[in-house]
């Protein structure tokens, strides 16, 4: 791990720098689910304070929604390494301005929502400009050992970032923002000493048209289209994120630190599943064991609903974790490898909002489950919704299913921009 980083040195400080952007995202993600919660629980119930919580999912998708195109198109025409530094640099304003209303004596929902918003806009120009850098910063050949090292560098913060932020709102809620203000601004200064040429070729054509070409790209390759969009509805309906601070608090009674812990076990779980991917990758089969993947995370998901052991919980959040690595391995690796560099932006745009869908969405829905179902109702139903997602998706998407190998290039996926040098085919003299 650490030859490759130094061997590929703008790629080592990428990784360095998006491993801190991450962490402080996880603390930030904490500190606001605990801050709305515990504000909502004075005045209202457990079933309206999870509403509550979900609400900032809500605040955080709309913006994403709209841009997210939009910042594809831009990653394919200007430097991505600058779209990535000016887009963490607002997310170091947003979590600066949520530190000053925590020592505030008087803080609103709405400042918190709108402010939720701005880093949701944020994070649209950063993840299309991020992702598609990647490929810029190591040769093709070495893609998918830095597509392992992303996976862990993101669940290693998803692992440690909620533990500290866990321990720094039980100081206050405003040291936790500024923890987070700390490692975005350390992970703006380690992107500043980058020095490869981040420019991709200039696209001709106006926005619109760019966005229509890689959406059509996305639709006429249904194994991405059935791989980005069963990971949609799977985690829509399935993830719990939102509800783990009506679980901590009020199912399992285990407070901010518990809080934290829960907010781990995914990433643990994820963690050692991208360690054995990386030591044993995925060579067959690889459509089939990502929809047997996705259907244990739905029972998972049903496991830790009915559960009322923290270690139970957390077991079963592991395995949540390890079984949503899978579809990330085999996600990305398909979208890097075989989209051509000048798409990248906009197709990782659209796997992005598929992404963004799956998790700010889905703790929307999480929230407004649980107004009506409590908790552990909404986590039942979206186990449920999670297994028959499943099935669904192994009938309606057949190419998926039978998808093979990810060591080379689907033969329906080959194009002349995506394989290699002496493969392109020629014409006959």
């Amino acid at each position: 791990m650490f030859r490759f980083l130094t061997s590929h040195r703008d790629f080592g400080l990428f990784w360095g720098a998006i491993l801190c952007v991450n962490l402080a995202v996880q603390i930030e993600a904490v500190t606001i689910g605990w801050q709305i919660y515990a504000m909502a629980r004075t005045t209202r119930s457990v079933y309206e304070s999870a509403f509550m919580v979900g609400m900032v999912g809500l605040a955080q998708f709309v913006p994403l929604f709209i841009l997210t195109l939009f910042a594809g198109t831009l990653a394919d025409r200007v430097s991505r390494r600058a779209i990535v530094l000016v887009s963490v640099g607002v997310e170091a304003l947003c979590a600066l301005a949520l530190a000053i209303l925590a020592f505030q004596p008087d803080h609103w929902f709405g400042s918190i929502f709108a402010i939720a918003a701005i880093f949701g806009a944020a994070r649209a120009f950063l993840s299309p400009a991020a992702t598609a850098l990647t490929p810029m910063l190591v040769p093709r050949s070495e893609m998918p050992q830095a597509i392992s090292l992303k996976s862990l560098g993101w669940q290693a913060s998803v692992i440690v970032g909620p533990w500290i932020g866990g321990m720094l709102v039980a100081i206050s809620a405003g040291a936790a923002y500024l923890g987070a203000v700390a490692l975005y601004l350390l992970g703006c200064l380690i992107i500043l000493r980058m020095r490869t040429n981040t420019t991709p070729a200039r696209q001709a054509g106006n926005a619109l048209t760019l966005i229509r070409e890689g959406l059509i790209y996305v639709w006429s390759n249904k194994i991405i289209l059935g791989a980005i969009s069963l990971d949609l509805f799977a985690v829509l309906l399935g993830g719990v994120t939102a509800l783990l601070p009506a679980f901590a608090a009020d199912v399992l009674d285990v407070g901010p630190n518990g809080f934290g812990l829960l907010r781990s076990g995914p990433a643990v779980g994820a963690t050692l599943m991208a360690i054995a991917l990386a030591r044993w990758p995925l060579k067959r089969h690889a459509g089939t064991r990502m929809l047997w993947s996705v259907a244990a995370f739905g029972l998972a998901t049903l496991v830790f609903a009915l559960s009322r052991n923290i270690y139970l919980s957390m077991l079963a959040l592991a395995v949540l974790g390890a079984a949503d690595m899978i579809s990330v391995y085999v996600r990305q690796t398909l979208v890097q490898i075989v989209t051509p560099d000048h798409m990248r932006g906009r197709v990782s745009s659209v796997s992005g909002l598929f992404i963004a869908g799956s998790n700010e969405l889905g703790e929307f829905e999480s929230g407004v489950v649980a107004r009506f179902l409590g908790p552990v109702g909404a986590a039942v139903l979206g186990g449920v919704g999670t297994l028959i997602v499943t099935g669904t998706w192994a009938w309606g998407f057949p190419d998926l299913r039978k998808a093979d190998r990810l060591d080379a290039i689907p033969p329906e996926l080959e194009t002349e921009e995506t394989l290699p040098p002496h493969a392109k085919i020629t014409p006959a003299s």
